[in-house]
């Protein structure tokens, strides 16, 4: 080597020719040595360029497309944490020789820094080969390594023998390094002996993950390299593309299979059944234990992640404090000597702001890691859990429900909110983990830094705890507290919208409406508290680390006090996360011993397959028989008083392939627990209860499929079609038949598009009859052996009545050869019946045919014979006059230059009016929102109870539901809590920027990319959070959604052995909502990952501008140290405040969604005439005049009654009749003002209803509907919310409704509870005491729209007889699909096509030819 000496910049320096000097060896010459260091990483250089520029740089786009060939090779994590180690090494190394190279030799750190280049070049070559699974190519890294090691080695054995020690910090680095490059060489060993890719006959051919060859898996995290998962690099694409198009749910695809709920759902009941022992454990512990074992594991790993990023949290006060501390003293010199010790590097300012910058980028990256971990696995464990919650229903005694002793609302909470609970205690419980080891790494700091005075500062921290502790105690309490009275207002609020036609029909809108604002004002009081004691939280955190500063007595040194302000600032931390932390512990406690509650109700009896062997098949065969045997059973829907018990006695129904079975019995008996009862829905006392389908042998098996049919229809949130398929094969014959059967064809017609049509939430825009019939039809199309139709009757008129009888059952049904149970009350029907049952109080009467019943029974036999005779003596009278008959046509109706003292007066004074501004700005912005939240909800409940009956037919409830929930819940405490958290987060980066820029003015030329950076992440990130959150919260109500549909129709999905079918969907909505949550998560770490990043650049910045204008002009360490704590804050800041303009766009769209449907037109109230002009007493006669009346439910509609004109003279008894379609209900709505009025005009004595305030005219009728509506609350309220009514009268209503008996018979009578939509009676005694509130009112006009239908023919007889006695002198208008009701009325009408088509007394009708009354009477029959 020749020395240049002219050279100012020489590889082995200018200054000292001994550089090149080789006389005692060149391994003994040092420049030598770090030349040598050089060959390993030219090599890798050149070696790769062109495979890695050339080869893969072509399909890099293909590569990222197509992840099909990505696999990790073994020992993949190890090889990239040992390549950041490396890298890290090698930046000191490159520090260490230009911070203290007096000479510039070039040598000390050149290697070093395309030592760097190479370490980086390794790992993106070896990302490359992965993702392509080529290993072959490795062989470049594995004599890179082997050159890299060799080397070093060399190096450090020369430094070693010539005395250079663990003192010299070069001596250390050089160690490090031979060291990392022996394990990198191990670990590409490792990969040759694990694959075999060299030097073996048979390499090891292994496959990428399953997951990776399904292109419709889009959810990466799993599968990318260590250096895309920690900054979910593999997210660029999607965040840009979310740019461009909308995120919807084929965006995201599909869930990897470890993250699916059917996976997880598998690990966590492996690791219930593991609890399972001798001694079963007590309490929620074996819930705990479970999801220990299956989801702990991932849990340590967040946890170990949160203690690195908290230990690395302490560099920034540390490093801070150094800085401050070298400026401050007298020695500004950089240089120092070529071999020096660590102190003496760390002692240097540089050296400590590239250390804090590096610090910064490993502890956010380690913190956003460990929320990741925690927050999936929270995810994971949500779904097993709701998936364990629905395997649960699927066993679930509906008793249970029914009963009151488990609401669906109680399931939904449990699924809803519960679960999340759980979810968001994993997340918080790396912080249980945390909290104790920065309070005590923190406390040692502060020693460190102020000796014995630091503990008088902790100790103000500890002794505000206990405050701290009592504001979190009451904010809990507020919170808690909250949550019940919206869960209340809500109860009201669903029970007032599901009941919102009879409370417009009987006025009490203004009832329920104060019921629900005075639950609201309550509400609002409880969030004025939490918004209160969330201020006071907010002001506590902030005030505590000052006064722990301020209450050191010693003089404070801008070192010292920046230092001690940090750490105290990190010390406060955990204690304000305390709060957080305890009061998620304590809803985990909770939402667990609810859960162990619910996993530990009653199940029905699940049936065992058998175990012999047999070809016969569980489908439709004319060979097989149904037996269906309850011998001796007592089987009771319990608890409490309310119990429902069958004893029935030696009942067996065998050999009835192809017959038909009729049970009959007054209302309450129990002929619909009978049917549950064989299907095993019954909690069974004592007996036994067997099904046989098997010809050849006399072995009891598992329950087949039975065609059910509820007595309260129950349909799907799909199509018309899907409802009566019900996932069974298309068969377009049989399809076309069953429509026809149940003459749904004229309604399908009517629906916007056809049998296509969702019909919604409950089937919201249907009748109830079209409800019954699709119901029906459901049951006629399967292929099962067993039918059973539960009153399927009720809500249809007699023509359809008949035809469903005639062509589907006796037919249809019989043709197939199917076992039939039919429960009626329709007694015209026995004569068909193979076999009847007959039942009374919970017992079987009698059994037997019709003769049998005849003989045994005459009482119950009479029943039907007077029903009979009465209606056949009108028919014989007619028929002789005539024998034709006439047929109808059926219609279908979403810092600082100040002395110690004077900086510490403006320090306090700054302080406190901040911290008090801060509070008084968090209050102001709370309490103004919850004022603005109080007007939109009051408006909103007002639109909604005045709006018209269209609104409700046409809108699903959930979605005018979800504004009073979820909308409002957001409005409440999202959007103020948005709104100040970016405010305060704006201003406060604002000012942060603005101190540093004073402090460093050339801080503001590195701001411009910088602020470039931020808003093009922020705004990509906006649009795809915007997206995911709203597809989190779409995927989320179907899913809620199918838990409530599958509780309410559990019956009829065990009935016809549907279970998997459903259990399957729910995975399908759980995956959905999961991957959405997933992505909106990852995107959150997204986000946060590069503000992180870019304000360690900030800080990084900050550091170098602000020491080099120190050493230069002299600048006051105070302002340095005021600059650098700022700057420490700035990513926070910047991520709060994308997150919040993320946030806020949302939350905006509850407000729009609100404001939408507070615009909605409301009914016309208001009348010509006050409430004061009309007479008192009015109506007193109930004369009605009808004048050409035409009336349509909305302006775009066709009218439903056209021209009609009629004369109801006062007293009279009016019966409606027409069939399904024909405009009988509109009729009698029409009174009521419910429709929007063409021409025409209704007088009712002497007054034109139109002139009528709305109120006042509807509270002057009563009206029975056909669905019998209760609310939650006592007895006496459902029959009068106005409480006007004396205990006597309430007693006579009863009495009339033939339901003293049962409501004496109750603890408390009257006030007796009745649970929501009165699931504790029967239908037919729901319909009752529909009834009975008529009855209380007793006004002069009563409409009785199909009030009888779910009642039996006995029972109705009688009431019409009360009815009319009890009515003798008002009028009463009754609708009516058994014509028989209405022979002994006055007048009849008879409708078609919204006109009247008959209209005179039922005797003359009936002696009338071609008379469509009197075809109607014969055919009920």
């Amino acid at each position: 080597l020749t020395p240049v000496s002219n050279s100012t910049l020489s590889f082995c320096g200018s200054d000292n020719s001994s550089a090149y000097k080789v006389d005692n060896g060149l391994l003994n010459n040092g420049c030598f040595l770090d030349a040598l260091g050089l060959v390993p990483h030219v090599f890798l250089l050149f070696s790769t360029f062109p495979i890695l520029f050339i080869g893969w740089g072509s399909q890099s786009s293909k590569v990222h497309i197509h992840h099909s060939t990505w696999l990790h090779f073994p020992g993949h994590n190890l090889r990239w944490l040992l390549t950041v180690v490396l890298l890290f090494v090698l930046v000191c190394e490159i520090a260490e020789g230009i911070v203290f190279n007096q000479s510039r030799h070039l040598h000390l750190y050149m290697p070093a820094g395309l030592g760097m280049l190479a370490a980086i070049t390794s790992i993106v070559y070896y990302h490359n080969i992965e993702t392509s699974n080529f290993p072959k190519l490795l062989i470049a890294l594995l004599i890179y390594w082997t050159l890299a090691f060799i080397t070093k080695t060399i190096k450090f054995v020369k430094y070693d023998d010539h005395g250079i020690g663990l003192m010299q910090l070069r001596f250390c680095i050089t160690g490090l390094l031979a060291l990392l490059y022996g394990l990198l060489l191990g670990v590409e060993v490792n990969v040759i002996l694990r694959r075999r890719y060299m030097w073996f006959p048979c390499p090891t051919e292994v496959k990428p993950p399953d997951d990776l060859q399904d292109l419709g898996v889009r959810f990466l995290q799993p599968f990318v390299n260590l250096l895309s998962k920690s900054t979910y690099w593999w997210m660029n694409t999607f965040i840009t593309s979310a740019h461009k198009r909308p995120i919807d749910l084929k965006t995201i695809g599909k869930l990897p299979i470890s993250m699916r709920a059917l996976t997880n759902f598998q690990r966590l009941r492996k690791a219930f059944d593991a609890q399972k022992g001798p001694v079963p454990l007590k309490g929620s512990r074996w819930i705990w234990l479970a999801l220990r074992q299956a989801f702990g594991r991932p849990l340590v790993l967040s946890i170990t992640f949160r203690f690195i990023a908290d230990l690395l949290g302490f560099a920034g006060p540390l490093c801070i404090s150094g800085i401050v501390h070298h400026i401050s003293s007298d020695n500004h010199s950089l240089l120092g000597v070529h071999f020096i010790s660590s102190e003496a590097f760390l002692a240097n300012a540089y050296v400590l702001a590239v250390l804090l910058f590096l610090a910064l980028l490993l502890q956010r990256t380690f913190l956003q890691a460990s929320y990741y971990v925690a927050i999936e696995t929270g995810i994971k464990l949500r779904a097993a859990i709701q998936t364990k919650i629905y395997h649960k229903i699927m066993r679930l005694c509906t008793s249970n429900m029914s009963m009151g002793d488990m609401t669906t609302a109680q399931i939904c909470s449990l699924v809803a909110r519960d679960t999340n609970h759980l979810m968001w205690f994993f997340f918080l419980c790396p912080n249980l983990w945390a909290m104790p080891v920065q309070i005590v790494m923190g406390v040692l700091l502060l020693y460190s830094l102020l000796g014995v005075s630091a503990l008088i500062g902790a100790t103000v921290i500890v002794i505000l705890a206990p405050l701290q502790y009592f504001v979190a105690t009451r904010l809990s309490r507020a919170q808690k507290s909250t949550l019940e009275y919206t869960s209340e207002r809500l109860k009201k609020t669903n029970e007032l919208l599901r009941g919102i036609k009879l409370l417009k029909l009987y006025a009490w809108e203004h009832i329920f409406r104060s019921s629900v604002e005075e639950t609201r004002r309550q509400e609002l009081r409880n969030l004025r508290t939490f918004a209160l004691y969330t201020s006071l939280s907010i002001f506590m955190n902030a005030a505590i680390p000052i006064a722990a500063v301020l209450t050191v007595n010693f003089d404070l040194s801008p070192a010292v006090a920046f230092g001690s302000l940090s750490l105290f600032h990190i010390l406060v931390t955990p204690l304000f996360l305390l709060s957080s932390v305890l009061h998620s512990t304590v809803k985990a406690l909770v939402s667990v011993q609810k859960l162990s509650e619910f996993l530990g109700s009653t199940e029905i009896e699940i049936d065992q397959d058998p175990v012999v062997q047999t070809t016969a098949t569980d489908n439709n065969n004319s060979n097989i028989k149904s037996v269906v045997r309850l011998s001796h059973s007592c089987c009771s829907a319990e608890p409490a008083y309310f119990t429902e018990a069958l004893s029935v006695f030696s009942l067996t129904l065998h050999d009835l392939s192809g017959q038909l079975t009729m049970i009959v019995g007054q209302v309450g008996c129990g002929k619909s627990s009978l049917l549950l009862a064989a299907l095993g829905e019954m909690q069974k006392i004592s007996g036994n209860i067997t099904w046989n389908n098997i010809l050849t042998a006399c072995v009891f098996r598992k329950r087949g499929s039975v065609a059910y049919a509820s007595q309260r229809p129950w349909l799907l949130n799909a199509t018309v079609e899907e409802n009566i398929l019900f996932d069974m094969a298309p068969n377009e014959k049989r399809y076309k038949e069953v429509i026809e059967v149940c003459q749904l064809q004229p309604d399908i017609d009517t629906l916007p598009q056809g049998d296509q049509t969702v019909i919604g939430e409950r089937g919201i825009i249907l009748s109830g009859g079209q409800r019954q019939r699709i119901c029906v039809a459901r049951a006629l199309y399967q292929h099962t052996n067993v039918v059973f139709l539960d009153d399927p009757f009720s809500a249809l008129d007699i023509h359809l009545s008949d035809h469903l009888m005639r062509e589907g059952i006796l037919k249809l049904l019989r043709q197939e050869k199917r076992t039939v149970v039919l429960v009626t009350h329709k007694l015209q029907y026995l004569p068909h019946a193979d076999w009847i049952i007959a039942m009374r109080d919970g017992t079987v009467q009698t059994q037997g045919t019709l003769k049998d019943i005849q003989c045994a029974e005459p009482e119950l036999f009479e029943q039907h014979s007077v029903v009979i005779f009465y209606v056949f003596t009108h028919c014989i009278f007619v028929i002789s006059l005539s024998g034709a008959e006439c047929c109808c046509v059926v219609l279908l109706s979403q810092d600082c230059e100040f002395s110690h003292s004077s900086y510490l007066q403006v320090f306090c004074g700054l302080c406190a009016l901040g911290i008090v501004l801060c509070l008084v700005t968090s209050l102001a912005v709370e309490w103004t929102g919850l004022r603005v939240s109080r007007e939109l909800h009051c408006s909103l409940l007002r639109t909604i109870v005045l709006a018209p009956m269209r609104l409700f037919e046409t809108t699903p409830l959930g979605n005018i539901l979800n504004r009073f929930s979820a909308d409002t819940n957001t409005i409440d405490q999202h959007i103020p809590v948005t709104l100040e958290c970016l405010s305060r987060s704006t201003l406060l980066c604002v000012s942060a920027v603005g101190v540093i820029s004073y402090v460093t003015p050339l801080f503001l030329f590195a701001l411009l990319p910088l602020a470039v950076a931020c808003y093009f992440i922020q705004k990509y990130f906006r649009v795809a959070s915007r997206d995911l959150q709203q597809l989190e919260d779409s995927t989320e109500m179907p899913l809620l959604s199918h838990y409530s549909q599958t509780i309410e129709g559990l019956t009829t999905i065990r009935a016809f052995r549907h279970e998997q079918r459903f259990k399957k969907k729910l995975l399908e909505h759980t995956d959905a909502n999961n991957i959405s949550s997933l992505f909106l998560m990852a995107a959150n770490r997204w986000l946060e990952v590069r503000m992180e990043y870019i304000g360690a650049f900030v800080v990084l910045i900050a550091a170098v501008a602000s020491i080099s204008n120190a050493l230069c002009s002299q600048l006051s360490a105070g302002l340095v140290g005021l600059g650098l704590t700022y700057a420490l804050m700035v990513s926070n800041y910047l991520n709060w405040i994308v997150r919040n303009l993320a946030d806020m766009e949302v939350h905006l769209g509850c407000v729009k969604r609100v404001s939408g449907l507070i615009h909605t037109q409301p009914e016309s109230y208001d009348g010509l005439m006050t409430p004061a002009q009309v007479p008192a007493g009015w109506p007193k006669y109930g004369e009605i005049q009808i004048k050409n009346l035409s009336v349509r439910y909305d302006s775009s509609l066709k009218p439903v009654l056209r021209h009609v004109s009629a004369h109801i003279r006062p007293g009279q008894k009016v019966g409606i009749c027409g069939r399904t379609g024909s405009g009988k209900s509109s009729f009698s709505l029409a009174l009521f003002r419910m429709l929007d009025t063409i021409e025409g005009q209704i007088v009712i004595d002497g007054i034109d209803i139109a002139k009528l305030p709305l109120q006042t005219l509807r509270s002057k009728f009563s009206i029975i509907l056909q669905d019998p509506i209760l609310f939650s609350g006592t007895i006496r309220f459902n029959l009068d919310p106005e409480r006007k009514a004396t205990d006597q009268m309430l007693w006579e209503a009863l009495e009339i409704a033939q339901l003293m008996p049962v409501v004496k018979a109750l603890p408390g009578g009257l006030d007796a509870m009745v649970t929501e939509g009165g699931e504790n009676f029967s239908q037919g005694q729901r319909q009752l005491f529909c009834l009975a509130r008529a009855f209380v009112r007793k006004s002069s006009i009563l409409i009785m729209d199909e009030a009888t239908a779910s009642i039996d023919m006995a029972t109705e007889s009688i009431l019409q007889k009360v009815v009319m006695t009890a009515f003798a002198d008002r009028t009463v208008v009754t609708i009516a699909h058994r014509v028989h009701t209405i022979l002994g009325s006055d007048v009849v009408i008879v409708m078609k096509h919204g006109a009247i088509l008959e209209y005179d007394e039922p005797d003359v009708l009936l002696e009338q030819k071609d008379s469509v009354f009197s075809a109607f009477v014969r055919a009920d029959k």
